[in-house]
């Protein structure tokens, strides 16, 4: 919800409805708790691959049918200014912020959107035990803010599917929030850590003070969805 409302601000200019068009129900408020208390939450288990396929979750769709697929309304939520965006919802400038690395990008073609916990470590995770509806929320999750984050393809690329006991951002300065946002979107999904990825959260997490995950609950999907 967080992501579209930003689209729906952004895509008046252009005459597409708005994304909210009347008061959304009360739901529960997101829990706060601590960095460390997040990662003990976490169930611990072997994690396995066996399975796998990138395909198994469909992403990139158009979930609400306004014409602009998943990386469309990430990429015009995080614009730090207000995207141009041409035919068919297709982003063509702004001000991306890529938080992994502290680079800013103009064009939209130097970035990747990024599934804050990779779909193959969400297969390993307890993935693979979910229905083909709930992997498709899944690597298409704008009710979160950092479920998918638009950073600069090269880091991207250079975290693959690892965990943070293999890979973290390049910028210091950046990693205990990505701990947080890691730690968040497993919360949120349910998904489990193994051992290594649970000691070596553990052991960052000393040096980030009081750091903090808030999160909610993922919805359930429907078969239909």
């Amino acid at each position: 919800m967080i992501k579209k409302l930003a689209y729906a601000l952004a895509s008046t200019a252009l005459a597409i409805t708005p994304l909210l068009t009347a008061a959304p129900a009360q739901a529960a408020p997101p829990q706060v708790i601590s960095l460390a208390e997040g990662i003990s939450a976490l169930p611990l288990a072997a994690e396995a691959r066996d399975g796998y396929q990138r395909t198994s979750f469909k992403h990139w769709v158009d979930a609400d049918h306004n014409t602009c697929d998943t990386r469309e309304e990430v990429l015009v939520a995080e614009s730090r200014t207000p995207a141009e965006i041409g035919t068919g919802c297709k982003v063509l400038s702004g001000s991306w912020f890529s938080y992994y690395d502290g680079v800013t990008v103009t064009a939209p073609g130097g970035l990747d959107i990024d599934h804050m916990v990779p779909l193959a470590e969400a297969w390993d995770s307890g993935a693979s035990q979910w229905n083909a509806a709930r992997r498709q929320a899944y690597a298409n999750d704008l009710g979160a803010e950092r479920s998918l984050v638009a950073v600069t393809a090269k880091t991207n690329r250079s975290k693959s599917d690892q965990d943070p006991a293999e890979w973290l951002p390049p910028l210091a300065d950046a990693r205990c929030t990505y701990l947080s946002d890691w730690v968040s979107t497993k919360l949120r999904w349910g998904l489990t850590v193994d051992r290594s990825e649970q000691d070596a959260l553990l052991k960052l997490a000393e040096g980030c003070g009081y750091a903090e995950v808030e999160f909610e609950p993922a919805p359930e999907a429907s078969a239909g969805q």
